[in-house]
């Protein structure tokens, strides 16, 4: 079963995501990154290989595309907040980059 993180876990956790672009979603216990690419052929391909590793782990990515441009929002729907999930996720996005 996924928790929520702790505020113990939370910082080692969250601050290499912070290093790295991702940031706080106003209002919510939620991280979010803007990824911006070439072109849409490269967007997509990107959001092609998250929806990969997201089914996979069964934790599914809030997001948009506007031709170049992917936002990206996690959180885990099931604690109302943030879990390793989000943290997992979020590398390995960071990672397909």
């Amino acid at each position: 079963m996924t928790e929520k993180l702790s505020e113990e876990t939370r910082g080692p956790l969250l601050k290499p995501l912070f290093d790295t672009g991702w940031e706080m979603e106003d209002g919510r216990d939620a991280i979010r990154k803007t990824f911006k690419f070439s072109n849409f052929v490269e967007a997509f391909a990107f959001m092609t290989k998250a929806a990969i590793w997201a089914e996979k782990w069964d934790h599914h990515p809030e997001w948009s595309n506007v031709y170049n441009t992917v936002t990206v929002v996690l959180t885990t729907h099931d604690v109302d907040g943030l879990s390793t999930l989000d943290a997992k996720l979020a590398r390995k996005m960071d990672g397909l980059v």
